[in-house]
């Protein structure tokens, strides 16, 4: 049996239908230089000390975790009251969190207004293994692509996230796995990596990253930053569905793994399961992966392919995906479909995955079979949707009403 914890109310849900003025800036996402600007402009440190303040910040907010300024202990309480008066630090609002039967938990946050727009809501998830703790990190607020076969590309695309927010799922998610020091933990201790519950990240959240590459970009290299999160880029994976200029962008600029989401070995199928495959077809994505930067026997290509039964897992299948990535360093993950309500797909039976699985690695490919993880909770692979995406529609009948009744008593 999963557990769901509800972590807001009734009044707090309506205000999603009222537009809310982001009151102070958020320093989390800023590069240092940036802070330091910031600081600056915000006339509470001046120019010669920005560049030491900024350094403070940075090791309180990535190495110590905090989210409240008045715990920065090493800072004079006026500067502490200044910073609290110009910046905000704070952390998302956690509407719900469920922990699967497995163990895997799924958060869905809500983040303030930006500009003119409202409070959008997004899904985040950590999947516990032996040895190590992965974290699923989403980059949009639903989806462009349409991917048939994903319950996420059914939810319309609202809006980027920023840095700041890709940033925020994954201190987030220390901040309730206890992943950061402890408040008495000496000043300058950082948390050894085989002690991490959060060691690895993937992109593979909501939406495709590469269609927000600068914000990712930045949040990724926060991310890696040794003086920081300290994430090694070899435990950061970015998935894409192909969005081919920006493949090569992501190997130089970023440095971390990729991950590629096939599904299919030609463009007949491949239209149809990833529409974007119309736009950037197979001969072009497979073309940018064997150019991505560093790539070895050391560093592969993670190719995805859901099992889709009667689709796309027979043995011709296997030998087509063989010959497709011929000398590409490459690991093929095998993806069970995960249902979701209203699919029109079905998942392979396990024999014919199993033999699958069997063929590609006589070819001299790994390919593991991805273990489904968080079912009970709709948290696996191609599942995610925000919360928000699902409200009965006489919930929203309800806010328009208090809106209108509202308006009236104005």
């Amino acid at each position: 049996m999963s557990l769901s914890l509800d972590l807001t109310n009734p009044d707090a849900r309506a205000a999603l239908a009222r537009p809310v003025v982001a009151e102070k800036p958020p320093l989390i996402g800023l590069t240092r230089p940036e802070l330091a600007a910031a600081l600056v402009a915000a006339g509470i440190v001046p120019e010669k000390q920005a560049k030491m303040r900024a350094s403070q910040l940075w090791h309180w907010l990535y190495v110590r975790g905090v989210s409240d300024f008045s715990l920065m202990f090493n800072i004079s309480k006026d500067l502490r009251t200044a910073l609290d008066r110009h910046f905000s630090i704070a952390r998302p609002e956690i509407v719900e969190e469920q922990i699967s039967t497995d163990g895997t938990r799924k958060w869905l946050f809500r983040f303030p207004p930006r500009g003119a727009g409202r409070p959008v809501e997004i899904e985040t998830v950590y999947i516990p293994e032996e040895g190590r703790g992965t974290l699923c990190i989403s980059s949009q607020v639903g989806c462009t692509l349409t991917c048939s076969f994903c319950h996420t590309g059914t939810q319309k695309l609202v809006r980027n996230l920023t840095a700041e927010e890709i940033l925020a799922q994954l201190l987030s998610a220390r901040d309730r796995l206890g992943d950061f020091p402890d408040r008495d933990t000496p000043a300058g201790a950082i948390v050894p990596t085989e002690g991490r519950k959060v060691s690895n990240i993937v992109m593979m959240g909501m939406g495709e990253p590469l269609y927000n590459f600068e914000a990712v970009k930045k949040a990724l290299l926060i991310a890696s930053d040794g003086d920081g999160l300290a994430l090694s880029k070899r435990r950061i994976t970015l998935s894409t569905s192909g969005v081919v200029p920006e493949i090569y962008r992501t190997g130089e600029e970023i440095g971390v793994m990729l991950a590629i989401s096939l599904h299919a070995t030609n463009d007949d199928l491949r239209d149809l399961l990833v529409p974007i495959n119309k736009k950037f077809p197979l001969k072009e994505l497979i073309a940018a992966c064997r150019a991505y930067p560093g790539l070895s026997n050391a560093r592969r290509i993670t190719f995805e392919y859901v099992m889709l039964k009667d689709v796309n897992d027979s043995l011709d299948d296997a030998r087509a995906l063989v010959a497709l990535l011929k000398g590409i360093p490459a690991k093929i993950n095998l993806i069970p479909f995960n249902p979701w309500p209203g699919t029109n797909y079905q998942c392979s039976d396990w024999e014919t995955i199993e033999r699958f699985a069997d063929f590609i690695n006589n070819a001299g490919y790994a390919s593991p079979i991805r273990t489904p993880r968080g079912r009970d909770i709709l948290a696996a692979c191609g599942q995610l949707k925000s919360e928000s995406e699902r409200m009965r529609k006489v919930d929203r009948l309800a806010l328009e009403a208090m809106m209108i009744a509202g308006h009236g008593e104005a």
